[in-house]
Parts: structure tokens; C-alpha cells; sequence
């Protein structure tokens, strides 16, 4: 039984993604306390951004022309596919920046995504169980100010639920920068409400990642 967890967040001492996707952890531990986490932190194990396009460009030649960061770069996209295939189940922890996805992100995705396993013919990763947590500075939803600004939890799910096909549960908590910034003091209350919404669905889906393995073993 095997978890494998990715964060994209820049501050881990601060991240509310990070501590929301404890929280989905811990509810995968305590049920299978014997698994092996595979952890990837990108912001601490950055993804090189010239990898993407060596291994692209590595696999229009023959494998004894390639150049050697063009070994590597295909040598990595493979490290994380077999990651990905590997585990039972998938948590990602990923932040909103800069109103779209990160680039720690979509730099890694690009370059698992040249794997034939998981490319756009592959299937590998078709119906595995998968939690997302995302977390907004601001608050981007239906009558805010900024509306439609958060670029990255709709382009997540594409890739992630209709590209790579998981089975995905997706957990969101806006207003992340309330009691950082003083500008959005007047959001206090509505904001713990959202983080305790947050925090609840993290428990819940953890439980859900932990128990769909449980009846897939069974």
C-alpha cells in the first residue's frame, strides 16, 4: 500500500496547502499505517525548466544521438511516471500564484506528461484515486470583484480528472491571505469559515482515499 504526496508550495513553514494536505495524509495513515509515502516537494527539488523541452526534442533521435541532458531530462520524466503508476493512491497540494497554476507545477507535469504511459495515448493513471488541495490568496468565486481570476484549480482538474483520468476529489480554500494582508481584515470571519470548510473536506476525502483502497485490496 503506497501514498505518493507532491507540493508545490515556496513557504512550507507557512503553507496552507501543505497543512490542509496533512490532513489528508494523516486520514491515509491511520488506516494503513504500514504504507510508504513518496513524497516530491518541487519547491525544494525544483524541476529543471530546460527538462521539458530535452526530453521533448531527445525523443525525435535515435537514443545513441540524444545528448546527455537529454538522457537526463527523459531519465527523470520516467522517475516521476513510475511514481505516479506506482502508487495506490495521489495527493497533490498545489497553491494558486499569480491568478494560475504554479510554475513548479506545470513544469513537472510537462515533463511526466512526455512519459508514453501517461501521454495522450497512455492510460496508466485511468481511474486511480486522487485528492487535490488548492488554496487562493483571495477569493475568485461567482459575485467577488474578481471573478473568474483563478486560473489554476480549472486548468488542475483538466489535466488531472480529464487528461490523466484519476479519480479525483478536490479541496479548496480561498481567502488564504486574510490576517496576512490588512486590506482584507474586513474578511475574518467569512475566511475561518472557509478554512474550517476546508479542513473538514481534507478529513473527509483523506478518508475517502483511504477507504477506496481498502475496497480495491478487498
Amino acid at each position: 500500500m503506497s501514498l505518493f504526496r507532491l507540493d508545490a508550495s515556496i513557504l512550507p513553514a507557512t503553507s496552507a496547502s501543505r497543512s490542509l494536505a496533512d490532513l489528508v495524509e494523516a486520514e491515509w495513515t491511520s488506516s494503513h499505517p504500514d504504507s510508504v509515502v513518496t513524497r516530491r516537494d518541487l519547491a525544494a527539488d525544483p524541476v529543471p525548466a530546460t527538462a521539458w523541452a530535452d526530453a521533448v526534442t531527445g525523443s525525435f533521435v535515435a537514443a545513441e544521438e540524444r545528448t546527455e541532458r537529454q538522457n537526463e531530462a527523459r531519465a527523470l520524466a520516467t522517475t516521476f511516471a513510475d511514481e505516479l503508476i506506482g502508487a495506490d493512491a495521489l495527493l497533490f497540494a498545489v497553491p494558486l500564484y499569480n491568478y494560475g497554476p504554479s510554475q513548479h507545477f506545470k513544469t513537472w507535469f510537462d515533463l511526466a506528461y512526455t512519459d508514453p504511459r501517461i501521454d495522450p495515448t497512455g492510460t496508466a493513471l485511468n481511474g486511480k484515486p486522487a485528492t487535490l488541495v488548492t488554496v487562493l490568496g483571495g477569493n475568485y468565486s461567482e459575485g467577488s470583484p474578481k471573478a473568474g481570476w483563478d486560473h489554476s484549480t480549472g486548468w488542475l482538474r483538466r489535466v488531472l480528472e480529464d487528461v490523466w483520468g484519476l479519480d479525483l476529489r478536490v479541496v479548496q480554500r480561498p481567502f488564504t491571505l486574510v490576517g496576512v494582508n490588512p486590506a482584507m481584515d474586513a474578511f475574518t470571519e467569512v475566511a475561518q469559515e472557509l478554512k474550517d470548510k476546508a479542513e473538514a473536506s481534507a478529513r473527509t476525502y483523506g478518508q475517502e482515499l483511504a477507504a477506496s483502497r481498502n475496497g480495491n485490496a478487498a
